[in-house]
């Protein structure tokens, strides 16, 4: 009998179907070994070594899969095809005695490591005819990143406790995380913001409907000036103006009464757009965040189903490398779907620009390009919903890779006027027009639009038919969103496509940033927590030693570094600094005053944050025990019952909503702000009679 053992249940379930008769497939379920919890469990005095122990919840797993690999004539371990698989596999080497099965005779005493980035049964039965030893190097890489962020956890969280306030944690990502939101924060706050004018006019032409243009130049100055600031991890433009104030505005409006405006350029050529590459896991991640409103660690566990099931490939990848093989059906699915007219000459091969992408692996695509449709559905009806809708995204990605550009037809117009003051002004308008479709006809990239402009000549003379002058403010920083600060942490090289997701409920689940709107906001604890490392231990939460940490994580995986030397490396000045830091002063967590009295003791009530949120609590603590919970409003009246108002509450899972104050007389609740001008879609709302507190 020829055992195999997987990490999931539904893998092997798979696996089991593949693979047929002669062949036992079973899980492990997860991990096996771990550094336990109660103790930091690394000798550091001996190079590091990791103290591992078999897991509480594993045990009776591994007592089944001690009595199979016995009875075992083979065994192979097909767990997923990362460091962390090949970390588990090597965890069971190590549980199941195989490198010592030869001296004691068992009959499992052949075991090989085989992988594979798609479930399905040409690439299964292509892994085990081609099986390979466990890769040690990988492992290293692995446990290196473990222990690192143990010694990182264990010898920070306590810390914090001390310095700060009890329950506290760090983390080496997740720190630098924090760090990035604060740091944005900080920046909104400095940001000067200046008012400025733009000037819009709006055009009748000879021929064609109105269309509007805005004022480029005066005397053959810029109206907008075009600012760049540096911030933490990058530089950010934003645009001003030199028309500051109304009465300027007013006396450049008064200047062009009676101007004629004459068409003076009008410039057509072709402009092509093309096709994105398929996704990565933190594309898709900011994908699924942007289209479908999913988290990151939601997109992920429904991709997880998707790729166990056998319908993508492996979904935690940095790669947008594409097999020959893949290639040539996407191929095949867009001549017979669209002909061959969006077919390029020949296959698009996309190269990976992170330096640490590991390109043997694949981008995330589907397994099967048959009708997309009949896919989909059939995946509601197996798995859910939420995998469906994320799976016709993926499918919809990888295929437009394949696919010929969209081309417009694109238009820009110059449109000069002179000034009673003889001042020249030049307006400028641009227009699209779709000519063919291309890689667009699948799959279309949000803010896609057209703006058509009537046909123009040069030297026509147009009609003005409104001028006005448009307030506006300098725009500073936007906050994160999940989205897009996975995004900045994969552009400076911070984390791995395993750990955006969990650094990032981490993060929510401890209160160091809260989500508003979909954006994230650093709380006070968050602050606190910050600056104490930012002030004690710079290097450590800083962008270019965490980015070069994961560099040499990538250098031990290739086999260039070895793991002991880079920890030694990064541990004799943390631990000085650590030294350092037990001997600084306790930090206050700023508190915010509620501007009331405590009803018990007449003390000042504040706002904390605990380990369910935000609270009213005595500022009297712990002489008083008085708390309540926060009401927050919108300054609107619940739509439904007219009566109550608009109240923002939380799941259990921390995701805001908007309810009625009045629940559960009234369940009218929305997962998006309500605006009070317009009616809400039903689409937005939750469905009837039910609280999503409780969906």
């Amino acid at each position: 009998m020829n055992l195999v053992i997987v990490e999931s249940p539904t893998k092997a379930k798979m696996l089991d179907k593949f693979l047929g008769k002669g062949y036992k497939v079973l899980s492990s379920k997860g991990h096996v070994r771990d550094l336990p919890k109660s103790k930091i469990s690394i000798d550091i005095e001996h190079d590091f070594t990791p103290v591992y122990e078999e897991m509480e919840k594993a045990k009776e797993t591994i007592a089944i899969l001690r009595k199979q690999a016995k009875e075992a004539d083979s065994l192979f371990l097909a767990t997923d095809p990362d460091r962390e698989g090949e970390a588990i596999a090597w965890h069971l080497v190590q549980i199941l005695d195989l490198d010592k099965a030869k001296s004691v005779k068992r009959k499992a005493k052949n075991y090989k490591r085989v992988s594979f980035h798609e479930i399905t049964k040409e690439a299964v039965e292509e892994a085990f005819k081609n099986p390979r030893e466990v890769d040690l190097l990988l492992v290293d890489a692995q446990q290196a990143r473990r222990i690192l962020d143990r010694l990182v956890g264990y010898k920070l969280s306590p810390l914090l406790w001390k310095k700060i306030r009890r329950g506290l944690s760090a983390g080496r990502v997740q720190s630098v995380t924090v760090r990035f939101i604060v740091e944005r924060e900080r920046e909104i706050e400095k940001f000067g913001k200046e008012i400025y004018f733009a000037f819009k006019a709006t055009f009748s032409p000879k021929k064609g409907d109105n269309f509007d243009s805005y004022l480029e130049k005066v005397d053959d100055k810029n109206l907008e000036i075009k600012n760049t600031i540096q911030l933490f991890s990058d530089k950010y433009q934003y645009t001003s103006g030199f028309i500051k104030t109304a009465d300027e505005a007013n006396a450049l409006l008064s200047d062009l009464t009676g101007a004629k405006y004459v068409v003076s350029l009008v410039k057509k050529d072709e402009q092509k757009r093309y096709p994105y590459p398929p996704f990565t896991t933190s594309s898709l991640q900011q994908e699924a965040s942007l289209r479908l409103s999913l988290s990151p660690k939601n997109a992920m566990r429904l991709a997880q189903k998707l790729y166990e099931n056998g319908f993508i490939t492996y979904m935690r990848t940095d790669s947008i490398n594409l097999a020959p093989q893949a290639v040539d059906k996407m191929r095949n699915f867009i001549v017979n779907k669209f002909g061959k007219s969006y077919l390029p000459d020949q296959g698009i091969f996309y190269k990976t620009k992170s330096k640490n992408a590991q390109e043997a692996h694949e981008a995330i695509r589907p397994t099967d390009f048959s009708a997309l449709e009949d896919q989909v559905s059939r995946i509601k009806n197996d798995l859910g919903p939420g995998e469906g809708r994320l799976f016709d995204l993926i499918f919809r990605r990888a295929v437009s890779s394949q696919m010929l550009p969209a081309i417009y037809n694109r238009t820009d117009v110059e449109i000069n006027a002179t000034g009673k003051s003889g001042k020249n002004y030049l307006f400028k308008a641009s227009g699209r027009k779709l000519k063919f479709d291309g890689f667009l006809k699948i799959y279309r990239p949000n803010g896609d639009t057209e703006v058509e402009l009537p046909e123009l000549s040069e030297g026509e003379q147009l009609n003005c038919v409104s001028l006005i002058s448009e307030e506006k403010q300098t725009t500073p920083p936007p906050r994160y969103n999940e989205a897009s600060l996975i995004k900045e942490l994969e552009k400076n090289g911070i984390g791995r496509p395993s750990t955006y997701a969990p650094i990032l409920t981490t993060i929510q689940d401890r209160f160091y940033a809260e989500k508003k709107e979909g954006r994230l906001y650093p709380t006070a604890v968050g602050i606190a927590v910050n600056d104490f490392l930012v002030g004690k231990f710079e290097e450590v939460v800083g962008i270019p030693f965490t980015a070069a940490m994961e560099s040499d994580l990538d250098d031990i995986a290739s086999g260039e570094k070895k793991w002991v030397p880079v920890l030694r490396e990064f541990y004799k000045p943390f631990e000085k600094d650590l030294v350092k830091a037990e001997k600084s002063d306790r930090v206050p967590v700023a508190v915010e005053k509620t501007g009331e009295k405590c009803p018990k003791c007449g003390a000042d009530l504040i706002i904390r944050t605990g380990r369910f949120g935000r609270f009213i609590s005595c500022s009297a603590f712990p002489d008083c025990d008085y708390k309540a919970s926060i009401k927050e409003t919108i300054g609107m009246k619940c739509p439904d019952c007219k009566t109550g108002d608009i109240v923002i509450k939380r799941t259990k899972r921390r995701r805001a909503f908007y309810g009625c104050s009045r629940y559960p007389d009234c369940k009218w609740a929305s997962w998006k702000k309500p605006k009070s001008d317009e009616a809400e879609k039903p689409e937005d709302q939750a469905s009837a009679g039910t609280d999503p507190a409780e969906g």
